[in-house]
């Protein structure tokens, strides 16, 4: 049954553990998947997509997108097509007992999510390290199995646009910023100041 979630429609059709199927050649900009940290210590989890034409530039569109309005800690983007993903399952399963391993021990780091029932996001639960997606998804089982998810996205570490240290104070001033809140308009006192001023309502004063 194909998902009528784009979340899942648009990322590497699920075939072999391993062997992502590559979409055709685009004609426009490609999507990047969007991660925010929204305070320090917390995991950070997945939070959309931008459309940009080279993942520098995803970088700066996804701060420009979710971060302007809501305290952010720290971002980091990765190309849709960098992300292999795993079936996704219904109700109570855990994906992991779906799947079926092979170990492939390596240096390399991967960096993977859980989407812990519909409608939530994605959220990063740790680091595995494998020399190939097969062999990240099997230390994943290792040691994420417990967590009840019904699907699991795995990045390569290093295809994914961190921020640096010497980028982290983008978002120092942001929890200074109250007037981005849309708490701070007050519209209700507003609109009833102005329900009195024209005699629709009688003032409180």
């Amino acid at each position: 049954m194909k998902s009528l979630d784009p979340r899942v429609s648009r990322l590497p059709e699920v075939g072999t553990i391993g062997k992502m199927i590559p979409k055709v050649p685009l004609d426009q900009f490609g999507t990047f998947e969007v991660f925010v940290q929204p305070k320090e210590g917390k995991p950070f989890q997945h939070e959309g997509i931008v459309h940009a034409p080279s993942l520098e530039l995803a970088y700066v569109l996804g701060k420009e997108t979710f971060t302007r309005r809501f305290t952010c800690t720290s971002l980091y983007v990765a190309e849709t097509r960098d992300v292999y993903v795993t079936p996704l399952l219904e109700g109570n399963q855990n994906v992991y007992d779906s799947l079926s391993t092979q170990e492939d021990k390596g240096t390399d780091k991967f960096e993977v999510y859980h989407l812990p029932k519909r409608g939530k996001q994605h959220v990063h639960v740790g680091s595995v390290q494998a020399n190939s997606i097969a062999g990240a998804i099997h230390e994943a089982k290792l040691a994420f199995a417990n967590k009840a998810t019904l699907n699991v996205w795995i990045i390569e570490t290093n295809k994914i646009r961190f921020t640096t240290p010497e980028e982290q104070e983008l978002w120092v001033t942001l929890p200074d910023k109250k007037f981005r809140d849309a708490s701070n308009y007050k519209g209700g006192d507003k609109l009833n100041d102005f329900l009195a001023k024209n005699n629709f309502v009688s003032s409180p004063n």
